[in-house]
């Protein structure tokens, strides 16, 4: 139906090999124009078990002569929803015998899912082709488009074609080579009437009672799936009992499209006055109600210019009381827009609406509307309001040096309490991209002109002594950036006070290391978003109290803000405050918990678009995994950060992902490759890390050089990290520093050190840092026949390697242990009587955990946010380890210890 895609041969590949290991049966079903037939046809040329038989329709005789051949086969039945019942029938006793017995046959259907499912396939397992991803979508267009298309045309072609591949393709034959190209104007929208139809075909039944076209109305004036049934019936002058057509189903009160592209078609193939007459008459049924939607759909109603239809609108989705989402709102501001004859006025709006898509997690909607909102017509402070929200756009998923110069403009256009937010965002770029200059400049008290040189424009206030040394300001956080306060406007007033001021000030004193300064106005900005819900003040709090070292503030800011996105539905705010809720774990040596956070807002940053958020969280999944001792999972992870960073000028990302790489060559005893890594990274020079991260990894490259026999390369590092410590904003650095001059301190000093050190340890919580200088004492002590003491902290240090999950470094202390001629104690698990799942690292255990409980590789793969690679390999090592052959025995191996009560 379709051409093929990377995507979808991965995804056909993990599905043979999942099905291959015990022989299986999956319905491959998805909406018109998915690619269901493409993905059987990627099935036969991927399979090398055996031979590939495509059996047509009704061929109940050829799939009984199939299923006697001996050895691995394939068999694709494509549209086995068009077979007569008594043929689906005989089909779905074959499926069941294949599924009891075992035997070495796969058997894939394809299944349309715009129709009722047939009643005899019900019960055989599904797997759903969900839409193509933005790259494999581009990747299509490539190779199917006839002439050069335009990079912006691509993207919104990608908007429109909603990762169908039949539609995408159908516009790109819709198109001229000028539209393609940029040189015309693309017809708006770009998938009208009759490209939908020629996707739909002939699946677009008559509609004699309008119920098909009022339900689309409905869910295209809110943009959800689903509409509520008893006002679209009430509008369709249907009986609550009627019968429905099989494009829709009803559940609990609600009434949805079984194909969102059979909705769209649905509703574009109508003539505009039935769309209209469709809007009208859920207006009316809706009659009493309050809110944004039956204005919306009395909006819709109309087709000329009408202000005062524009007017209400735009006031009902502009009320702050009102529960609407920020998607609704946006509709509707948009639909505002377009019935505003004012010029001035619908930029506005275009500007209102592009602030509530950014919300919804839709950028590449609010850039759209940002274009509308920048005509040379507009006011001032509306073109101000669009390139500050354009800056907040590029800071989530663009270059940072653009969304610098956007800030820097909005700065320029905008009356002073926006300005502030401007340069503060002005600030957060050039913090993202590692340039303390420009950071310090968009910080001054009065906003300076861009003309002036960089120099002038920053502040002159006196440096410390040693911060010049230090190369730059501490961290505000691991893998700081500065508050990103400009991404949203504050939706209610400010409390007494100034907390963008307070912000404002509080860092210009972090990054010019006047710690004794950024205190109060850090501490004011801290309690300021505490007791308040708003989501964008929250953030802020989080990130001025993981300036002040306030982990436990950061973590309350954090949570708080996590809850209000949720409620209020920002999509946008999500991501970051995972990310902060992701480092202020990490900050507090909590990995696991650090790594939680970060594969769920990695799923959210990727959902909203948020490529820079992303690579964040990808950093943080790196930075955990080489604690854990996952060399894969940190390459991956790393690798991931690393693309965005270098495309998008992320050095704080780019930092802490080579610190993770670093890390995990020492927690597998590779100190030289550790130290020739951190090298370039913690000394001065230009390849220097980012200002506010590469102190953090000094710890580590202290730890690498001593034990590469190098210590004199660290000597003057320890001093400059002395100063750090000395900030208090780290409660790890304390206990590090005196662990960093342990190791490079001669014998008569090195012991009461460690000693310091491991006290300095009970005042901070984790147990990987505390794990650590047990390991490197014991080493020492052993080194010095110490013998008996040696294995005491050794011992300490695996079981607190144990009790963090860093299996690899409690193997180097378990290794340390029979160096010493001593056999470590028995794990807890394995004293316990656990089963053979305790043989398993911690990423082999969370995945033969999913895989157990049914889930795809695939599945698994979105879950912990890596890729189906990374699974099929820790899957192999799973059935190797526990001696398995397929995963049946690997879901009753589970089930049995389960049963038993091991602790997994």
């Amino acid at each position: 139906m379709t051409g093929h895609t990377t995507a979808r041969q991965r995804l056909t590949a993990e599905l043979l090999d999942a099905l291959r290991t015990d022989g299986g049966v999956r319905v491959v079903t998805g909406e018109p124009g998915c690619g269901r037939t493409t993905f059987l046809d990627h099935a036969a040329r991927l399979f090398r078990g055996g031979p590939v038989r495509h059996v047509r329709a009704g061929g109940v005789r050829e799939l009984e002569e199939a299923l006697r051949t001996a050895g691995p086969l394939l068999v694709c039945v494509d549209d086995a929803d068009l077979w007569d019942a008594p043929s689906r029938a005989a089909l779905a006793r074959t499926a069941g015998r294949i599924r009891e017995t075992a035997v070495r046959t796969t058997l894939l259907l394809t299944v349309a899912n715009h129709r009722p499912p047939p009643p005899e396939l019900a019960d055989l397992p599904v797997l759903r082709l969900g839409p193509l991803t933005p790259g494999d979508a581009a990747l299509l267009i490539r190779e199917r488009a006839d002439s050069a298309v335009d990079p912006a045309v691509r993207e919104e072609l990608i908007s429109a074609a909603e990762g169908n591949p039949a539609l995408l393709l159908a516009l790109l034959r819709s198109l001229s080579p000028d539209q393609l190209g940029g040189r015309r104007a693309l017809p708006q929208p770009p998938a009208g009437g009759e490209v939908l139809a020629d996707v739909a075909g002939d699946r677009l039944p008559d509609d004699p009672g309008g119920l098909l076209l009022t339900t689309a109305a409905a869910v295209r004036a809110t943009g959800e799936e689903e509409a509520d049934a008893a006002l679209v019936l009430r509008a369709a002058h249907a009986a609550a009992n009627a019968p429905l057509p099989d494009l829709l189903t009803r559940s609990e009160g609600r009434l949805r499209f079984r194909s969102a592209l059979m909705a769209r078609a649905v509703y574009a193939t109508a003539s505009s006055e039935d769309r209209r007459a469709a809007h009208l008459a859920l207006a009316e049924a809706a009659t009493g109600q309050e809110g944004i939607l039956p204005l919306l759909h009395r909006a819709w109603a109309v087709s000329a210019p009408a202000p005062t239809a524009a007017a209400s609108l735009a006031a009902a989705a502009a009320d702050p009381s009102s529960p609407a989402p920020p998607a609704l709102r946006r509709r509707a501001l948009t639909r505002a827009a377009d019935l505003t004859p004012d010029e001035a006025e619908r930029a506005r709006r275009h500007l209102a609406a592009a602030e509530q898509a950014l919300l919804a997690g839709h950028a590449a909607d609010a850039l759209r509307l940002l274009d509308r909102a920048r005509a040379r017509s507009a006011p001032a402070a509306v073109r101000g309001g669009a390139e500050l929200l354009r800056g907040a756009v590029l800071l989530a998923d663009g270059p940072v040096e653009d969304a610098r110069e956007s800030f820097l403009l909005a700065a320029d256009l905008l009356p002073p309490p926006a300005a502030a937010r401007a340069t503060l965002g002005a600030a957060d770029a050039a913090w993202s991209a590692g340039d303390p200059t420009a950071c310090l400049s968009a910080l001054a008290p009065t906003h300076t002109p861009r003309t002036l040189p960089l120099a002038e424009a920053c502040v002159r206030v006196p440096k410390q002594p040693g911060s010049q040394r230090l190369g730059g300001p501490p961290a505000a956080r691991v893998g700081a950036t500065a508050p990103r306060t400009a991404c949203t406007p504050p939706t209610n007033p400010p409390p007494d006070g100034d907390p963008s001021r307070d912000h404002r000030d509080g860092m210009r004193a972090v990054l010019l290391a006047r710690f004794d300064l950024a205190a109060t106005p850090l501490r004011r900005v801290v309690e300021n978003g505490l007791h308040g819900t708003d989501p964008d003040r929250l953030l802020r709090s989080a990130a001025a109290a993981l300036m002040l070292g306030d982990v436990t503030s950061a973590r309350r800011a954090g949570a708080r803000a996590l809850a209000a996105a949720r409620t209020s539905g920002s999509a946008a705010l999500e991501p970051r405050a995972l990310e902060y809720l992701a480092y202020a774990e990490l900050r507090a040596g909590r990995h696991q918990l650090a790594r939680t956070h970060a594969e769920e807002g990695l799923r959210a940053a990727e959902r909203a678009g948020q490529r820079n958020t992303a690579a964040h969280h990808h950093a943080v999944l790196a930075l955990a995994a080489s604690i854990e001792g996952e060399a894969d999972l940190v390459a991956e992870h790393a690798e991931e950060a690393l693309r965005t960073a270098r495309r998008h000028g992320l050095a704080q990302a780019a930092t802490l992902a080579h610190w993770a790489a670093a890390r995990a060559d020492l927690g597998a005893g590779r100190p030289r490759e550790a130290a020739q890594r951190l090298g370039p990274l913690v000394r001065p020079g230009a390849r220097r890390g980012h200002f506010a991260v590469w102190m953090l990894a000094v710890p580590c490259f202290v730890e690498a050089a001593a034990s590469a026999g190098r210590p004199q390369h660290a000597a003057a590092l320890v001093e400059d990290f002395a100063l750090w410590a000395a900030c208090g904003a780290d409660p790890q650095a304390p206990s590090q520093l005196l662990r960093c001059r342990a190791l490079l301190a001669g014998p008569d000093t090195a012991d009461e050190l460690y000693l310091s050190a491991l006290d300095r340890h009970d005042d901070t919580v984790g147990d990987f840092e505390r794990a650590r200088t047990e390991l490197l004492y014991g080493k020492w002590l052993r080194r010095r026949r110490r013998l008996r003491e040696a294995r005491t902290r050794l011992e300490e240090a695996r079981l607190g390697f144990e009790r963090c999950g860093a299996p690899l470094w409690a193997q180097q202390a378990a290794a340390e242990l029979r160096a010493g001629g001593a056999a470590p104690n028995p794990a807890p698990a394995a004293s316990s009587g656990a089963g053979d799942l305790a043989r398993l690292t911690p990423q082999q255990l969370r995945i033969a955990r999913y895989v157990a409980a049914g889930a795809t590789n695939r599945e698994v793969a979105l879950s912990l946010s890596v890729s189906t690679r990374t699974v099929d390999y820790h899957l192999r090592n799973v059935f190797a380890t526990l001696g398995l052959r397929s995963r049946v025995e690997l879901v009753r191996l589970v089930e049995q210890e389960e049963k038993t009560g091991a602790r997994l």
